[in-house]
């Protein structure tokens, strides 16, 4: 059976300490540029009609980074979020919000706010932290739905921790380039290769 639309995109926009390095930027200053390609996407994955998409921001293992850099994605996932809410979108943070690098700006959207699509970010995320919301009765992402396909930029053939359960019979595409060159070809390529797949889901 061949799949239609997917119902849920995950993203991974990976490469972009490298973008800047080949730019001859430091490497922090590649967040900034990952900003603007994210509202792109999101308001292309709107019009389509997706009804739900889930965006890494950093982990919690990325916070091992030098300092510049960890203050850059964090400000780089504070702007995007401020965006997307201005959008319309219907945002949830997902992370670790006990940490001191879980940005305070952030901490209204732990619970999902708005009406429109759906958008996931995560912040100060770990697939160990998530989980671990089972001892408390559910997973700490038992509001984000399977996901269907998800796209990584930067050449990366790994999850990286990315939404485990929810991403268990999801499709995983890799686009070679950093996410600062994204294009929206890209994405289309994507879900061109997503529609040909034969999604039987195990069955």
């Amino acid at each position: 059976m061949k799949a239609a639309l997917p119902k849920h995109v995950g993203f991974i926009p990976d490469g972009n300490r490298r973008w800047a390095q080949d730019k001859g930027f430091p490497r922090e200053q590649g967040y900034a540029f990952g900003v603007e390609p994210g509202i792109r996407l999101f308001e292309h994955c709107r019009d389509m009609g997706i009804p739900e998409i889930s965006i890494y921001g950093f982990t919690r293992d990325n916070t091992k980074r030098p300092a510049a850099q960890k203050a850059a994605f964090a400000e780089a996932c504070v702007q995007f979020a401020q965006e997307l809410t201005r959008r319309g979108a219907a945002l949830l943070v997902l992370g670790d919000e006990n940490s001191r690098v879980f940005p305070t700006d952030l901490r209204t959207y732990r619970e999902r706010r708005g009406t429109g699509m759906k958008v996931n970010l995560l912040v100060n995320y770990g697939w160990d932290w998530d989980i671990d919301g089972l001892r408390h009765g559910k997973l700490r992402s038992s509001d984000v739905s399977r996901i269907d396909l998800v796209v990584r930029w930067g050449g990366g053939r790994r999850l990286s921790g990315f939404l485990p359960i929810q991403s268990v019979y999801a499709d995983f595409f890799v686009v070679d380039e950093y996410w600062p060159d994204f294009q929206m070809a890209q994405f289309e390529a994507a879900l061109r290769w997503f529609r040909a797949q034969d999604r039987t889901l195990g069955g």
